[in-house]
Formats: structure tokens, C-alpha cells, sequence
């Protein structure tokens, strides 16, 4: 896959360094007023700790070609609350609505500021929360 990483730790820390860099582009987004984009990001960079956790639980570096928070979640050991849950679920509709015109048109009536911001609170909880478990 990435022919620069040597080992597990390496594929780990890019999966990280790379949702901290996405981090910061969410951050940007939601500054500017893009909170459909900003929302998008977010959920690449709960996707990509997910992936970090994947390659620390299974045998393999390369993770599922899957964007489904859930799913990836279910493939680890970790076992998320209830509410991490939930928010997965919410926020797996955002790798969708950030890629299909159709589906983003539904979420700009929905993601004004005040729900995005309540949203990447709880997206920062969670994303500590998987970095503190890596």
C-alpha cells in the first residue's frame, strides 16, 4: 500500500499524523463557514484513527477499503460507549454527503453553525478518545 512505511508502528503513525492534519483542515473549514465540508473532514479523521486501530488489532497493515465508521469500529477490539456509537452512526452520513450532490444538498439545510460546532465537540471527545486508546 504505502511502500515508504516499514512496520506496524509506521502504518499507525501515518493513520494518525494523518487524521491530525485533517484535524486542522476541519478546523479551517468550519472557520470559513464550510461546516458541510468541515463535517467531512471530521469524519476522515475519525475514520483514520479507526484505521490506526485496525492495523494495531489484526494481523494485517492495509485496513478495509471502508468509510463505514461502524464497521471499521467493529473490527478492532475496542469497545466505544453507547454515545461514541450513536455519533459514529450520525457522522458516517458526511463521508456520503461530502461525496454525492444529492445528499449534500439535504445536509446544507441542516448543518448550519450551531450544529456543526455541537457536532465537532463531540467529534474532538471522540478523537481524543481514540488517540488515548492507540
Amino acid at each position: 500500500m504505502l511502500g515508504f512505511l516499514v512496520n506496524k508502528a509506521d502504518y499507525i503513525d501515518y493513520w494518525k499524523l494523518t487524521a491530525e492534519k485533517d484535524w486542522v483542515a476541519t478546523n479551517h473549514l468550519y472557520e470559513k463557514g464550510d461546516y458541510i465540508h468541515s463535517l467531512f473532514f471530521a469524519h476522515l479523521v475519525i475514520e483514520k484513527l479507526l484505521k490506526a486501530h485496525w492495523v494495531k488489532d489484526n494481523e494485517s497493515n492495509v485496513p478495509p477499503k471502508s468509510h463505514n465508521l461502524l464497521f471499521l469500529s467493529a473490527q478492532t477490539t475496542l469497545l466505544p460507549p453507547s454515545d461514541l456509537l450513536r455519533l459514529f452512526s450520525q457522522i458516517n452520513q458526511f463521508q456520503l454527503d461530502g461525496r454525492y450532490p444529492d445528499y449534500k444538498m439535504n445536509m446544507y439545510k441542516i448543518a448550519d453553525q450551531a450544529y456543526t460546532k455541537s457536532l465537532l465537540t463531540d467529534i474532538e471527545k471522540a478523537m481524543l478518545w481514540l488517540l488515548l486508546s492507540l
